[in-house]
């Protein structure tokens, strides 16, 4: 079974972000452009600190493409950090609570969290992002898109239509806004309510988190598995999510408001319309999707929809209590560099993270040694579902 991985390395003050991809196709035109696009999206939002404005993040393709395209061997994003400067950055004795600091101190044994922050940090994403963006080069191919907005930031709650055209929303998103008072949400009304709890939560000297929803649209049937725990795609693309920093909670579809409702109005009941065929659904409709196009942890036709809580950063101006991890006495938690809200940047980051977790399944499913086989792959086994019975 082919398969598509990616792994990051570096440091928030090291030389550089690198994310080594194996597994891509041959033959994928890559579009460098995009995956920088992305890469400045992910460093824009209302609420982000002072890094964002020493960091332009773009990318350097050091293997794997040859002429615009995949080759078949491993590709090696880096994205240079400006602000590098490891060796010089202070120690820090005061983990800041919510942190990986004094967990990660402890569990290497020493008192300096630097250790620990510089790899924790979510800087760190921006290899995932890039990594995300180079999948999606894949997923175009098959004409698979992923879309993600911020649903909510603390109390202010987005309505979105997603019966608009995503060229439409994608507008709506990102075409109103600034660099600096972006939001990701299409909601007008409700991105400025976002913006006035962000201003707020800055003169508070406090954090703020929210709600992200990313949506595959375009994702035929048949990715993933339900036959070990581990190939189920919705257990996949919530441990991807769940891996982005800050992330505490996941929902597919419904998410938990389908434990508080009989199953009657939970299930989605199932139609063929003949006219449809050739779409991804390959003729099987749905009234509803609170499945979130995944049952059994297969893909079933229908958009696949992804909910991820981000939790309030937790580095904050009004620093909380915390201890001096040298002498034990109460002290007030350091104090980095950080933003207000980022939960903008992590759309960007989530919609990335699970653009790679659906082309992982792709290729899984359809993957070759070239784009052309998988091609091939992907147009037979549409043909012959559609022939279903065989």
């Amino acid at each position: 079974m082919a398969t598509l991985s990616y792994r990051t390395a570096g440091e928030s003050h090291g030389k550089a972000l690198i994310a080594l991809v194996e597994g891509m196709p041959a033959g994928v035109p890559i579009d460098i452009a995009m995956i920088n696009a992305e890469l400045q999206r992910r460093q824009g939002g209302y609420g982000r600190g002072a890094r964002q404005k020493i960091e332009t993040d773009t990318v350097d393709i050091l293997s794997g493409v040859r002429r615009g395209k995949s080759i078949g061997s491993p590709i090696t994003l880096q994205i240079v950090n400006r602000d590098s400067r490891i060796d010089d950055a202070p120690a820090v004795h005061r983990p800041r609570p919510g942190h990986a600091d004094l967990a990660g101190s402890i569990k290497w044994l020493t008192t300096d969290c630097r250790e620990t922050l510089e790899r924790a940090s979510a800087r760190e994403t921006a290899a995932r992002v890039a990594a995300g963006a180079l999948a999606k080069c894949l997923l175009r191919q098959f004409e698979i898109e992923v879309f993600a907005v911020v649903l909510s930031v603390g109390p202010a709650v987005a309505s979105v239509d997603w019966s608009i055209d995503i060229g439409e929303l994608r507008r709506r998103r990102d075409g109103g806004d600034s660099f600096t008072e972006w939001v990701a949400c299409p909601d007008a009304a409700a991105a400025e309510q976002m913006r006035a709890v962000i201003r707020q939560a800055k003169i508070d000297g406090d954090t703020v988190g929210g709600v992200v929803e990313a949506r595959v649209l375009g994702c035929p049937p048949g990715l993933g598995s339900c036959v070990q725990y581990d190939q189920r795609l919705d257990a996949r693309l919530a441990m991807a999510v769940m891996g982005i920093q800050a992330f505490k909670a996941v929902e597919i579809g419904l998410g938990k408001e389908a434990a508080f409702l009989p199953g009657s109005k939970v299930h989605d009941e199932i139609a063929f319309d003949r006219a449809q065929r050739q779409r991804a659904s390959l003729g099987f409709v749905r009234k509803t999707n609170h499945a979130g196009g995944l049952e059994g942890g297969i893909t079933n036709g229908q958009p696949v929809i992804v909910r991820g809580a981000m939790k309030p950063i937790a580095t904050l101006l009004k620093a909380l209590e915390s201890v001096d991890l040298n002498t034990k006495q109460p002290e007030k938690a350091a104090y980095e560099r950080s933003d207000v809200c980022a939960v903008p940047a992590a759309s960007v980051v989530m919609e990335n993270v699970v653009a790679f977790e659906i082309a992982r399944a792709f290729v899984e499913k359809f993957g070759g040694d070239s784009l052309v086989e998988a091609r091939a792959d992907y147009e037979s086994f549409l043909g012959l579902a559609r022939k279903l019975p065989l």
